[in-house]
């Protein structure tokens, strides 16, 4: 029998994405709908790997690193920073990959694949687009002003509900205060901070990152963003288990939500790489002559940083970089 019943965004999406069956739980893994920073380039990987060397340095060059990459997809990211530290770094590096998919064939042995944080981490935690992935409810304000809870059916379509609520009425109003104008929709992050602060809770000392499209208090879009994607295309947002269903990040709130273990820090992706070396500058003409094999490839690396880093693109992704004993955090 066909489901026709009606729930929050958040209920739904947590079925539709990680339920039997689900988005993320299906063969070909999120690379097949959707391109990231780390499908984008090499480069990301690397620039991961060096911040992990900082956090290294930092702690003082412990026995044991710990590199936790969480939302890992089919564990591309991990695999890469693995690949790009220096052998003596990697030789004493711990790699975890933290997803609700089971293990993909070929993963490189030394990772261990996990469905949560491990305790204890001592090293670095990296969430490249995670939180975006956390289901939230949507509130929309009927005519009256009043925010009311969007309930959605399995084929996409929606209607009012009862009037927000508790806790997550407390952090609209904290955190995305709705005029009172009809139709304003704001998507619930509560979850989000708190999955956050569970996360960042595991991490013993080192750096805890997630990377994410965000929004701040001062840029809450009027209408929400929650949105669909399937098969590389951008797409209503369904929840039937066919297509991604993802929402920007109030990483603002989720900095407070995860600050009482260090004071975080919000920073763009353009910043955060151009400060690990990814520029994007093209190489010296002159190298064209004296060795042009080096500058194809050097031109390549900057086409490549290039996109990560522009304006409107991936360099517009925000990096929430979170301390946990560490005076502050080494980028």
């Amino acid at each position: 029998m066909r489901e026709t019943s009606e729930r929050g965004w958040r209920e739904a999406t947590e079925r539709a994405l990680y339920g039997p069956g689900g988005f993320y739980r299906r063969p070909e893994g999120p690379a097949g709908h959707f391109r990231t920073s780390v499908h984008a380039s090499p480069l990301f990987a690397a620039a991961v790997a060096r911040l992990l060397c900082r956090v290294d340095v930092a702690l003082g060059r412990p026995e044991v690193l710990d590199f936790v990459d969480l939302g890992a997809g089919r564990g591309e990211l991990v695999q890469g920073v693995l690949a790009a530290l220096p052998d003596g770094v990697a030789a004493r590096t711990r790699a975890y990959a933290v997803e609700v998919a089971d293990r993909p064939e070929g993963l490189d042995g030394r990772i261990a694949w996990r469905a949560e944080v491990p305790e204890g981490v001592t090293g670095m935690l990296f969430a490249n687009e995670w939180l975006d992935n956390v289901p939230v409810d949507v509130a929309e304000t009927d005519r009256a002003g009043v925010p009311r809870l969007v309930l959605v059916a399995p084929d996409g379509t929606e209607r009012l509900g009862e009037p927000v609520t508790g806790a997550d009425a407390e952090w609209l109003a904290r955190w995305w205060p709705l005029a009172a104008d009809e139709g304003l929709r704001a998507e619930i992050g509560l979850p989000r901070d708190r999955a956050w602060a569970e996360a960042v809770g595991r991490l013993e000392r080192g750096l805890a990152v997630a990377v994410d499209y965000a929004h701040t208090l001062g840029t809450r879009p009027p209408y929400g963003t929650l949105t669909g994607f399937r098969a590389g295309r951008e797409t209503a947002p369904v929840p039937d288990g066919t297509c991604d269903i993802t929402a920007h990040v109030a990483l603002d709130a989720c900095a407070a939500g995860g600050s009482t273990h260090g004071t975080p820090r919000l920073l763009t992706q353009r910043e955060a790489l151009r400060a690990l070396d990814v520029t994007g500058a093209r190489p010296p003409l002159t190298l064209a002559t004296t060795d042009p094999a080096a500058y194809v490839r050097a031109l390549a690396a900057a086409g490549a940083a290039a996109e990560l880093t522009a304006p409107g693109g991936l360099g517009d992704f925000v990096w929430l970089l979170q301390p946990a004993g560490l005076p502050e955090p080494p980028l």
